[in-house]
């Protein structure tokens, strides 16, 4: 009997803890207390001031490195498995599309 009541309790304790954090957050949020930012967020605008090889494209977010290549990962975080950490100009393994013009 010990036994399945240990599962019980071992197996709702993240379920718990989850709500309380939930319900925690919530009053926080309604106590007019300022929004912490989380650790991706800050991460993400750390990325988003110190990089210029950054570029918006609709649909798809943030992408850094030159989409045009083949090998582009199109990732904020991820230039290419080739040349990750860039640039693009003067890759070895660059390899931008060819865009045909449909008349």
């Amino acid at each position: 009997m010990l036994v399945i009541v240990l599962i019980f309790v071992v197996g709702l304790t993240p379920a718990i803890v989850s709500a309380w954090m939930s319900v925690r957050a919530d009053r926080h949020e309604k106590c007019g207390s300022a929004a912490v930012p989380t650790a991706l967020g800050q991460s993400m605008a750390k990325l988003l001031d110190n990089n210029s090889d950054l570029h918006y494209v609709d649909g798809m977010g943030y992408m850094i490195g030159d989409i045009t290549c083949d090998l582009n990962a199109r990732s904020p975080y991820l230039r290419c498995a080739m040349n990750p950490m860039g640039p693009c100009d003067g890759c070895s393994a660059y390899a931008p599309k060819v865009f045909d013009r449909q008349v």
